[in-house]
């Protein structure tokens, strides 16, 4: 890894990374679960971590479990929400309270197949918010502007950052890359991106 300092036309990118779940489906914390030799999260922080300037990982439900992970990295920090119960988008407005950047990506956890060249082509374009698609389908990770942070977290019609984006509006990018879409909620997901990260 090289020097996690990295900015676009002197614009200052952040991350958060939500991994305040239950992993209910997943049988074990799924933060924590060896993805071909590395944490789960591990793989998620370094694939942005040449990218942001810092990177905010929440968590809540079993947090002791991913501090040993997070300690490893400079400019990484562990944020608990102590509301993680009332769902993802509690996680999403206790992340971007400690962001300070111009931009920040926003990824859940559970995503470890994103390459770092997904985020270096996301940081490259304008836009307020923007979205990688891969064959038209909407993934992760999303980028947002940080003028947006009071609309996300004082707009009380939003009850998602979806109903915010949404309203809000968001322009695409095509990636040529199905980690966006990739997610691990089950057992076979898991062995599905392990797979597709030996190719």
């Amino acid at each position: 890894m090289s020097n996690n300092n990295f900015n676009t036309g002197n614009k200052t990118v952040e991350g958060i990374i939500l991994a305040a779940g239950f992993s209910r489906r997943a049988g074990t914390n799924k933060m924590t679960m060896q993805v071909n030799g590395k944490p789960l999260l591990a793989r998620c922080i370094e694939n942005m971590y040449d990218i942001c300037s810092k990177i905010i990982v929440v968590g809540g439900h079993k947090a002791e479990d991913i501090h040993p992970i997070i300690v490893k990295y400079k400019n990484v920090s562990l944020i608990i929400n102590e509301n993680y119960e009332n769902g993802m988008f509690s996680s999403v407005k206790k992340g971007i309270e400690y962001i300070k950047g111009d931009r920040f990506f926003l990824t859940p956890g559970d995503y470890p197949a994103i390459q770092s060249r997904v985020y270096k082509d996301m940081s490259a374009i304008g836009g307020d918010v923007i979205i990688p698609t891969y064959k038209g389908k909407r993934g992760h990770p999303v980028l947002i502007n940080g003028k947006l942070i009071d609309k996300i977290c004082t707009n009380a019609n939003y009850h998602s950052l979806r109903d915010f984006i949404n309203d809000y509006g968001f322009i695409t990018i095509e990636i040529s890359d199905e980690g966006i879409l990739m997610d691990v909620d089950t057992p076979n997901d898991y062995n599905t991106v392990c797979r597709y990260l030996s190719i």
